[in-house]
């Protein structure tokens, strides 16, 4: 391994599970096991299992599972040797140095300290002569201050085809360098170029305070209008969000989520410093993830025109699933934050900001405003709409008042909504229903891993594998009796991978536990088998059980060693083997 396996052993024991995802996720105890709602997919009913004697944690709703290692990787888009450096500062050790995976370490590095020296010559252009448009533009036109346009790093790429490349590799950068992290781009004839000429530059920070790339405005009639850095080993725009690490250190207790650089900028320099924006991208379900982790409420203040009114709508959706408290700002007089506040001031927007609908209203009136209420064909098709949002509520509280509210549009009884939504909501229940009937009729597909990839070709062999599997991770002095079993008598090319990797550690003294193995395996394999080690295992009978998988597993191996066999004698010592396998 690059980093010592006996520093991964100490950084286990001293980064306590339960401790380091409480800092992200509340987790409430229920027996001798931890709860909460995980934070990697949206939920209402808590799905996310922290099992403190294991030091492991388990999603039985999307998934995902591992160790204290793979949750900080998974929840801080970590690389593997970042995420041990992240905990190793946490729990105030030093990683030592590293071999195989430094050239990585490296690299990353290199291309946050690329973009930095970027984001400082895009300012030091800004304060010359080549910088003037880029000055009328954000001192005059958008009325920035001076300290704003300092606290977020805004700059300026000049024009011309090579100036940053030039500048860069003067510094002792390389070109190559430059075409990774996005600020070069190659033509045909393999000629580089800047990316961004011409524009108003935008620094865009992660939550470590690294500039990982940047977003730039023309400032004549090019397109596109708005250019961002495209995703590189440092930066990814849909995990990522503008303004996230001033916002998440606010007071406010709210995140205004905005739709661009400038109402973002706007909105903090009138002393709204919870204002963030997605990255020319529309909102995922990894940025209300995000979010989720710094607010309990977000207040949607989109443009009010048809594309603003469509990407709100989308996001209510992503953002309510996690829990938040959704509120949606609608603004009169004005097309955006940006310009309201400018128009009416900070007080103002402030007073428009409390008043703020919640996302079910908002949802509503959208639709109310499609239809012709005096219109009784038009009144159903309102009904038709809206049912579906109020069969959405979890609260029946919820249901009856805003069912009331819909009732009053349209001039029905409130009763009559109230079945039509009952309905609706017993129409999806059956549905669920007889989909689970479905994946419950099929026990193969059950025992399957999700990911394809890993798929069994041999359900009998590798069920008594991850027998073993779980046996050894109960009691690892059980590798004694599976002396005579090898990776390659294993059907799962994981499974056996794996009984490997863990039986070499009990070998040389190390703690034999999946956390231990974060770096030797893919999320998706660490998913499967922190899947695996939640099933029910016995060491009451632990030596006659390894026997028996064993037994299986070997059974299986020389069957597949015989297959294809046409001679006639190693047809019927296949049929035999068969015979002993299943009891027959």
């Amino acid at each position: 391994m690059a980093i010592p396996a006996q520093f991964i052993d100490e950084l286990i024991a001293r980064c306590d599970i339960a401790d380091v995802v409480a800092d992200y996720v509340p987790l409430s105890r229920k027996g001798g096991s931890l709860w909460g709602c995980c934070p990697f997919h949206s939920e209402r009913t808590p799905s996310f299992h922290v099992v403190p004697e294991r030091q492991m944690y388990k999603c039985f709703g999307c998934g995902k599972g591992g160790g204290v290692i793979n949750f900080i990787m998974e929840i801080e888009n970590l690389s593997y040797p970042d995420a041990v450096r992240f905990l190793a500062k946490r729990a105030g050790l030093t990683v030592p140095e590293e071999q195989g995976d430094g050239r990585f370490r490296r690299k990353r590095e290199r291309l946050l300290a690329l973009n930095r020296e970027a984001a400082r010559y895009f300012h030091s252009v800004l304060r010359s002569p080549a910088g003037q448009a880029g000055v009328e533009y954000l001192f005059g036109k958008r009325r920035l201050s001076k300290s704003t346009v300092t606290r977020f790093g805004l700059g300026m790429s000049p024009e011309g085809w090579d100036n940053l490349l030039t500048t860069m590799t003067a510094m002792g950068f390389e070109k190559s360098e430059l075409l990774e992290a996005g600020l070069v781009v190659n033509n045909k004839e393999g000629r580089m170029y800047d990316r961004f000429r011409n524009r108003v530059m935008f620094p865009i920070i992660d939550l470590r305070g690294d500039v990982i790339g940047f977003g730039g405005r023309v400032l004549d009639d090019s397109t596109p209008k708005y250019l961002n850095s495209p995703d590189t080993p440092v930066f990814n725009k849909g995990r990522n969000l503008f303004a996230l690490n001033i916002a998440k250190k606010s007071r406010l207790g709210r995140i205004i989520l905005t739709e661009g650089y400038m109402d973002t900028l706007s909105l903090h320099q009138a002393g709204f410093d919870c204002a963030v924006a997605s990255l020319g991208t529309a909102l995922t379900g990894d940025h209300a993830q995000l979010l989720a982790r710094y607010t309990k409420e977000v207040v949607i203040a989109y443009d009010g025109d048809g594309a603003g009114v469509s990407a709100a709508q989308r996001a209510i959706g992503l953002l309510e699933k996690t829990g938040m408290k959704v509120r949606v700002l609608r603004m009169k007089g004005a097309k955006d934050p940006d310009e309201f506040i400018k128009t009416y001031g900070p007080e103002a927007f402030a007073k428009l900001l409390d008043q703020s609908e919640n996302h079910i209203e908002y949802r509503i009136d959208q639709v109310k405003g499609k239809y012709d209420l005096t219109d009784d064909a038009q009144r159903v098709e309102f009904l038709k709409e809206s049912v579906p949002i109020l069969a959405q509520l979890p609260s029946p509280a919820e249901r009856e008042i805003y069912g009331a509210r819909c009732a009053e549009m349209a001039g029905v009884s409130a009763e009559v909504v109230a079945q039509e939504v009952k309905r609706e909501r017993s129409r999806r229940s059956w549905k669920e229903k007889k989909q689970q009937e479905r994946r419950d009729l099929t026990p193969a597909v059950q025992r399957q891993p999700k990911e394809r990839a890993l798929r069994y070709d041999n359900l009998h062999s590798a069920g008594a594998e991850e027998g073993v599997l779980r046996l050894v991770m109960l009691d690892p002095e059980l590798f004694g009796g599976a002396a005579l079993l090898e990776p390659e008598d294993f059907s799962s090319p994981l499974l056996g991978r794996v009984f490997g990797l863990l039986r070499a550690r009990w070998t040389n003294g190390l703690t034999v536990s999946l956390n231990a193995l974060s770096g030797e395996l893919e999320s998706a394999e660490m998913n499967h088998l922190s899947g695996i080690l939640t099933k029910p295992e016995s060491l009451q009978n632990g030596d006659q059980a390894m026997r028996d998988y064993i037994e299986i597993i070997k059974t299986e191996a020389e069957k597949r060693r015989l297959e294809g066999a046409s001679d006639e004698l190693l047809a019927i010592q296949k049929k035999m083997l068969e015979k002993k396998a299943y009891g027959g």
